[in-house]
């Protein structure tokens, strides 16, 4: 399959006032050469995707930085761990920070939330993969601390996630963020349709977390990725699905 123009991958822009230097963007599977209960464009090598596909959407994500720098690939676990400089191989990690032009820093999701970070200067960009354990685990927290600057300068895009209208979580996640942080049991919502579940809101548990930090500049999170057909979904596609990648470097 060749790298056609029409396989290019459709890009969701983030909407928030990071300096003109800082680059991002989230793909999305409106169109691509993943095929199947993949289409359109999955950069994830570790669903069950024919390799081919994969590796021909990851040379279109890198034509769409539009220079030769690598993309620093994580090895995600669902932990706290920020992967600060440049390696070959994926790291162990779920988030990434960068402080040059070095290399673009890159999560994947299907529902866990993509939290993009930059400081006013434009000197520092990050990116964090944050589904329920990371957001408990302290990955928010984790990559604020890695920037260490004033978490006033700190400029904060929520990408697309799980809404809490579709995100049915069990006691253990609801007791996992309140009983170390009681006020965020307003994220969480009875579940209409099981006893003793509820619905958590990804969003504003972030939001919650980020501004414990003092950070208070914090855009986007208007998404739900099993509502949106333009998203890869697992809990709405039954786990057989792709991945968005989140995308952001110092240009």
């Amino acid at each position: 399959m060749s790298d056609a123009i029409n396989l290019r991958p459709t890009l969701l822009v983030p909407d928030w006032p990071a300096p003109t230097n800082v680059r991002a963007f989230v793909t999305t599977r409106e169109s691509g050469p993943s095929q199947g209960d993949f289409a359109a464009f999955n950069t994830a090598s570790h669903v069950g995707d024919n390799a081919d596909h994969v590796a021909l959407c990851r040379r279109l994500l890198q034509k769409e930085i539009g220079d030769e720098r690598p993309l620093l690939w994580l090895n995600q676990t669902h932990g706290a761990r920020v992967q600060q400089f440049y390696q070959p191989e994926a790291a162990d990690a779920d988030a990434a920070l960068a402080t040059s032009n070095e290399y673009a820093c890159v999560v994947l999701t299907a529902d866990c939330l993509p939290v993009m970070f930059c400081n006013r200067a434009g000197t520092q960009v990050a990116v964090a993969h944050a589904g329920w354990r990371g957001l408990a685990g302290g990955v928010l927290e984790a990559t604020i601390a890695a920037m260490n600057t004033d978490p006033d300068d700190i400029l904060v895009w929520l990408g697309p996630a799980i809404s809490n209208a579709q995100f049915e979580v069990g006691p253990e996640v609801y007791g996992a963020f309140v009983a170390v942080h009681p006020d965020t049991a307003d994220a969480f919502d009875h579940s209409p349709y099981r006893l003793g579940h509820y619905m958590a809101d990804l969003y504003r548990l972030a939001r919650f977390r980020l501004e414990a930090l003092g950070v208070n500049h914090i855009s986007g999170g208007h998404f739900c990725t099993a509502c949106e057909s333009r998203f890869y979904s697992f809990r709405r596609d039954g786990g057989k699905t792709g991945r968005m990648a989140s995308v952001i470097w110092i240009n």
